[in-house]
């Protein structure tokens, strides 16, 4: 898609002299102010400015936690606030990692917190870049984080979404997971393919797509086992042939949704989105089939029809792109109930990303340092049918942020600072920065030097925390009794885990969370594997959400002690673990679970 520039003449903030190094040039090696030419270049004036400078709002650098003893994050602003400068030794840490696929919308924003480009391959903190390889995550450092997380293409692909979906139709049962229209991947499906054909009806519709493109590239309805195309590998899809229409014409939904972390599960919505109209009045005649602007909606395939027209008023249902929001509006209008849609957008996102989480969950393990380091923004492209229902049609992990019309940069502007917000930067240590990064061979730690250090006994906290965890999980039929009293006592993983996922939430801007919350317990018996982390949180959504307060206060306490650190005193002091709570060591060994077990366990 034709990227337009964004109004970038404040993107990148050029530094006094004394801060202009040789380091605050480009990855492309020009120089900091270069890289302020370079970016502001071309800038269009039919995109709304921002105040003048003197009337923009000073907003401090820093957002402090709620919890007393937490590090504070860095606040990214909106285009009419101006950000205060942090002295030149924190200042200086400001680095981001650029790649040719960052967004102009993301450069911005980050220019208006006063970062600066990093040359260097290991000082940067934040980078939105391409996908890696799992291994390839082993790189990013305990500081740094980057927009994607390993394994996030088992939905981001078209052929493992629908083989992840089945898996979990299979184990789950269909009518939970009965929202990704019937697929076959060729050449293995082949024969599956052949059988659905022949038992349809004689009319019917299937769509062709590549598993791996985006933006309509490759894709085409067809009607007559002879248009299959001969090329592998290939995704064949159901057609939905009674979508339902505005105008007459055909539309999809992209909904934002943004992970920080899979463990626990943390899943948000951006409340506002896209809705893409086909450019052609759409039409189920099999004569229709090979004209993209009937019955496909993406825009970088629409905007080439003479007749698109765009939409410069974010609050106008008009042209072939709406906000989100602006459609809410339109079918409660008509008498439709769009919160009730809604909920149901939430519950089938919540149930594919549940789907890839073993597979990103282990990569996780394997291959990042700390959950710190990764957060992931996906588009879900969602239509809906003529009875109302969404259906997911594929689940993109490069969403594109490209910002072609003043309803663009509103709606992704806002997206992309609460996002940043959401991701809590932090500022390292000057230490850790300058530290060297290990090997791409290690992780946290070689496993080398780990053989060659003595082991270390494990601390009471250590054991109390392993023990709570395996108490939590080995039960085969728990009820709510039961999972409730994970609250009892906390430990200071838990308090940390909890202190951590309030102080996101509270910097979440124009996002909903949508799990955890309290009614997401109901979801728990989707996971391939129980997550000790997602019980705790779960529980404390749903003993709390009435009264926050209370559950802040309680933590604040905690944190006042040092707990979520686990430099309070005694464990054995604080929490006096009474026999009845924790199975001894003999009972878990008799229940078998081995040290092993444990260690996989925690």
């Amino acid at each position: 898609e034709e990227e337009l520039p964004d109004g970038l003449d404040e993107s990148f903030s050029q530094e006094e002299e004394e801060d202009s190094d040789s380091d605050a040039s480009s990855v492309a090696g020009v120089s900091s102010s270069g890289c302020v030419a370079l970016v502001s270049r071309n800038c269009i004036e039919c995109l709304a400015q921002p105040a003048e400078a003197q009337e923009k709002v000073l907003k401090p650098a820093l957002v402090c936690s709620l919890f007393p003893n937490v590090p504070p994050t860095i606040y990214f602003s909106t285009r009419d606030e101006r950000v205060e400068k942090m002295p030149w030794e924190q200042r200086k840490l400001l680095r981001w990692k650029m790649c040719t696929v960052t967004p102009n919308i993301v450069k911005q924003t980050i220019g208006r917190s006063h970062f600066r480009v990093s040359k260097k391959s290991n000082d940067w903190l934040g980078c939105w870049g391409h996908h890696m390889k799992s291994p390839s995550f082993r790189a990013i450092r305990e500081h740094q984080k980057l927009n994607h997380f390993p394994g996030s293409f088992q939905i981001g692909r078209k052929d493992r979404l629908w083989r992840n979906l089945l898996k979990m139709q299979a184990r789950c049962g269909k009518k939970e997971f009965n929202f990704f229209p019937q697929s076959f991947i060729l050449p293995q499906d082949i024969k599956l393919l052949r059988k659905a054909w022949e038992e349809g009806a004689s009319r019917q519709k299937w769509i062709v797509k590549p598993p791996a493109s985006a933006r309509g590239i490759g894709i085409q309805v067809i009607h007559k086992w002879s248009q299959l195309p001969k090329r592998r590998p290939l995704l064949v899809q159901r057609y939905l042939h009674k979508p339902y229409l505005i105008g007459g014409k055909k539309f999809d939904l992209r909904i934002y949704v943004y992970v920080t972390c899979y463990d626990p599960l943390r899943i948000y919505l951006f409340k506002d989105g896209l809705v893409r109209f086909a450019s052609c009045k759409y039409s189920s005649s099999m004569k229709s089939l090979s004209n993209k602007f009937v019955h496909l909606t993406n825009y970088s395939v629409n905007k080439k029809n003479t007749e698109y027209k765009s939409n410069l008023d974010e609050t106008a249902c008009q042209g072939h792109k709406w906000a989100l929001k602006a459609l809410w509006s339109y079918l409660t209008q008509k008498g439709v109930n769009s919160e009730a849609i809604w909920e149901k957008i939430k519950d089938i996102v919540i149930k594919t990303i549940i789907a890839s989480e073993p597979y990103v969950n282990s990569l996780v393990k394997m291959y990042v340092r700390r959950p710190y380091c990764c957060h992931e923004l996906f588009g879900f492209d969602i239509m809906l049918d003529e009875n109302l229902k969404p259906w997911i049609l594929e689940v993109n992990i490069s969403p594109s942020l490209h910002s072609n019309s003043p309803l663009d940069v509103s709606i992704k502007g806002q997206m992309i600072r609460d996002l940043l917000n959401l991701a809590g930067f932090v500022l390292p240590s000057t230490d850790s920065v300058a530290s060297r990064p290990q090997t791409g061979s290690s992780s946290t730690c070689s496993l080398g030097s780990a053989l060659k250090e003595k082991p270390k006994p494990a601390s009471e906290h250590f054991i109390a925390e392993k023990m709570k965890k395996a108490y939590y999980l080995m039960q085969k039929i728990p009820d709510q009794e039961f999972y409730s009293s994970v609250l009892d006592i906390l430990t200071p993983d838990d308090v940390r885990i909890l202190v951590e996922t309030e102080d996101e939430y509270s910097r979440r801007g124009q996002f909903e969370r949508v799990f955890p919350t309290h009614i997401s317990m109901r979801y728990l018996r989707f996971f391939e594997q129980p997550r000790y982390f997602n019980i705790l949180v779960t529980q404390w959504e749903l003993k709390y959400y009435l009264n926050k307060h209370k559950g802040l206060e309680l933590l604040k306490n905690w944190c006042v002690k040092g707990y979520h650190t686990g430099a309070g005193t005694d464990l054995a002091q604080t929490w006096s673990l009474p026999k009845t709570f924790f199975p001894q060591k003999s009972s878990i060994q008799s229940n078998g679970f081995s040290k092993l077990e444990l260690g996989r366990l925690g």
